[in-house]
């Protein structure tokens, strides 16, 4: 049995599991088991904690799967649930997780709310990557009524495409034939976002792997630096998205915060045995 935590932040839900006493054998195909809704415990992203390098600065390693069973290489939400458990173990109020996609510095503040250094905005073609070389403030990508969004890696592709009203936007539909769209050779994050103010953006976003989510907080960073990018919003904004909103800045030297609310549903055990290896 392995003891596990479930875990949000703005509704984007996550299982967490420990692997630093011990590998439990995740493999993508039992990852995607227990993430399905109806036969697992159901999730976004499953978390594995995981040791950090030797000799790093880093406080753990975060692993991370979608529920289909790839891997992502950053999650600002689950990046900041990580940090939440990291702090209240260690005492410690200050968390350096470590991923695939670099180290993510995490702050456990006064409200109990938690901020996560996500690191520079990459914006050349071959950050994202696209499959060719493309300004990426204006991609040479349309579908149905959207055109013309703008790129950004925050760890992980994002394309934001602007609207003026997301109120009857098929999000679900666009998202999934976009995200598989051959300028992504990684598949790509979809973000569809509405500029109510300069400080206020209504987002929703297609994660790809993981489908239409209550929040997404790399997507969050990305829409804000395209929106800033194009002159539509300042460098700090909330981000409205539909499970709640997250605090984005876009700091002067490249580096974007992210701070929004933590929560923890429930704790249990998990049968391994119980699922495919």
């Amino acid at each position: 049995m392995a003891r596990f935590v479930k875990m949000h932040g703005c509704g984007n839900d996550f299982v967490v599991l420990d692997e630093r006493r011990g590998k439990l054998g995740i493999t993508p195909t039992r990852a995607a088991a227990i993430a399905d809704r109806r036969t697992g415990i159901g999730c976004d992203q499953l978390i594995v904690i995981e040791p950090p390098p030797v000799h790093s600065d880093a406080d753990a390693f975060m692993s991370i799967r979608n529920p289909d069973g790839s891997e992502a290489g950053a999650c600002g939400n689950a990046t900041r649930c990580v940090a939440r458990l990291l702090a209240h173990e260690t005492g410690r109020l200050t968390q350096i997780v470590r991923t695939t996609s670099g180290d993510l510095h995490a702050d456990v503040l006064s409200d109990g709310s938690v901020r996560v250094d996500m690191g520079p905005a990459r914006l050349d073609w071959s950050d994202i990557p696209l499959a060719r070389p493309m300004d990426t403030l204006h991609l040479d990508l349309a579908l149905g009524p959207l055109a013309d969004p703008a790129a950004a890696s925050m760890g992980n592709p994002h394309a934001t495409f602007f609207v003026a009203d997301l109120t009857g936007v098929p999000v679900a539909k666009l998202g999934r034939d976009l995200e598989h769209d051959p300028l992504f050779p990684e598949r790509a994050n979809i973000g569809f976002a509405q500029v109510l103010a300069p400080d206020r953006i209504r987002l929703r976003v297609w994660e790809r792997g993981a489908g239409l989510t209550l929040a997404c907080g790399s997507g969050a960073c990305a829409a804000l630096v395209n929106a800033h990018r194009r002159g539509l919003a300042a460098r700090r904004a909330i981000l409205e998205m539909d499970g709640g909103e997250l605090t984005i800045e876009w700091r002067g030297d490249g580096h974007v915060l992210m701070t929004g609310p933590v929560a923890t549903a429930f704790t249990g055990e998990l049968d391994l045995a119980a699922y495919p290896p």
